[in-house]
């Protein structure tokens, strides 16, 4: 999370200026570069001084990486698609990412029994990281397709980046969508990084908390994919998204309840799938919500300050939520090992946190969709020029042959 922070803006101008193409190919070989030297941190013939070192020197090249491919989805989506399928497009791009962390999160406890397993696995992630680096650098041939799937596709990025920074920062449903949606991203966070801390409280085990988290992903992905259709043929962002992040909100409250119980194995998996299925559905709806409140800024900066604004947020929330937490003095159901805290006051703020920004979205949030405008605008000058210009007559194409 601290390095996505700063490089998000470097990534957002390369998208936007230097095109998918480089962005994407930069991300590929760094994050090929950064799973070779993570594996190679841990040979024997390296100073035991100096592995972790190493190990954490690749991991940082990963997370240079992170920006540069998970900020592309929207300028994908943009470029290549037709606005009927640019939700869809979005949501394939943008849940390929948790997708991966789903099957990385499931295969590593399998693959590694015991310390001398952690080579092969750092390996097995470096060989799907090499293949990718190999596709993206041979595959991917241009940053745009030769015609353009729509009118907005032609002018994608037209301000220039410093501009575009300055309009996103005098716009006030930019501004609301960045702060809410970026506390949303915020408590995902806060959900999977602490969800073994705080279900191991109430006797719960690790497989369980790492199936909830499965869930979650799982359910989210679903819900992203039924979403994506619907706002395709709808057009209803703003209307998708409020009622999504409310019934987030709901599940949230509901997780702070449920998950200070003990043996409710069901209902704590119940809403975590809830959870999931609201909140994590709605990410590519908000990516393309942001470039329709904010066109002709570049997809990539509209969308790269929302990720910054829930990095930032998410840094917060952790410490916030951490330093409410209180040690047990006793806990005869706690699966945690020696250090038990009490999650009880850090949950139900995190649950109070999600409803104050839902509501405030729903109550101030409010757009015209700028770039369906636009695109409107353009088709119906196209038409009125093809409508003005007289056609020629089977007569007239005699007369001009003699």
């Amino acid at each position: 999370m601290i390095v996505a922070i700063p490089l998000s803006f470097a990534t957002s101008w390369m998208l936007d200026v230097l095109g998918l193409r480089i962005t994407l190919i930069l991300g590929a070989w760094l994050n090929m570069f950064g799973a070779l030297v993570r594996f190679l941190g841990t040979g024997i013939f390296i100073n035991p001084a100096a592995q972790f070192p190493l190990v954490m020197f690749g991991q940082t090249l990963a997370a240079i990486a992170q920006p540069l491919v998970i900020f592309t989805p929207a300028k994908m989506a943009a470029l290549w698609f037709p606005d009927n399928q640019r939700a869809t497009a979005n949501t394939i791009a943008s849940m390929a990412n948790p997708l991966g962390m789903l099957l990385a999160s499931l295969l590593s406890p399998w693959m590694t029994q015991t310390a001398g397993d952690i080579p092969d696995l750092l390996l097995a992630y470096a060989v799907p990281a090499c293949i990718i680096c190999f596709l993206a650098t041979v595959g991917l041939r241009s940053s745009s397709p030769p015609t353009p799937p729509s009118a907005s596709a032609e002018s994608s990025g037209s301000e220039p980046f410093v501009q575009g920074i300055k309009l996103l920062l005098k716009n006030r449903a930019y501004l609301v969508l960045m702060l809410c949606f970026g506390s949303g991203i915020a408590a995902f966070t806060c959900f999977s990084t602490l969800l073994e801390q705080i279900l191991c409280v109430q006797g719960y085990s690790n497989e369980f908390a790492g199936l909830c988290g499965a869930l979650f992903i799982v359910f989210g992905i679903v819900g992203a994919g039924a979403l994506g259709l619907i706002v395709d043929k709808t057009k209803k962002f703003i209307e998708a998204t409020k009622i999504n992040l409310s019934l987030c909100a709901v599940a949230c409250i509901a997780f702070s309840v449920v998950s200070l119980m003990p043996q409710q194995k069901v209902a704590v998996a119940v809403v975590c799938s809830l959870f999931g299925f609201f909140g994590f559905s709605i990410y590519p709806v908000v990516m393309e919500l942001a470039v329709e409140c904010t066109y002709p800024v570049g997809e990539a900066t509209s969308s790269g300050l929302i990720f910054v604004s829930g990095q930032v947020q998410s840094f917060l929330y952790i410490v916030l939520l951490q330093a409410l937490s209180k040690r047990l003095a006793d806990s005869p159901l706690s699966t945690c090992g020696d250090a038990v805290l009490s999650w009880k006051v850090p949950m139900l703020v995190l649950g109070g946190l999600t409803c104050v920004f839902s509501c405030v979205f729903v109550l101030f949030f409010n757009t015209r969709y700028r770039r369906l405008e636009a695109e409107e605008q353009a088709t119906y000058r196209i038409n009125t020029i093809k409508s003005s210009t007289p056609e020629s007559t089977p007569s007239e194409g005699k007369e001009t042959a003699d």
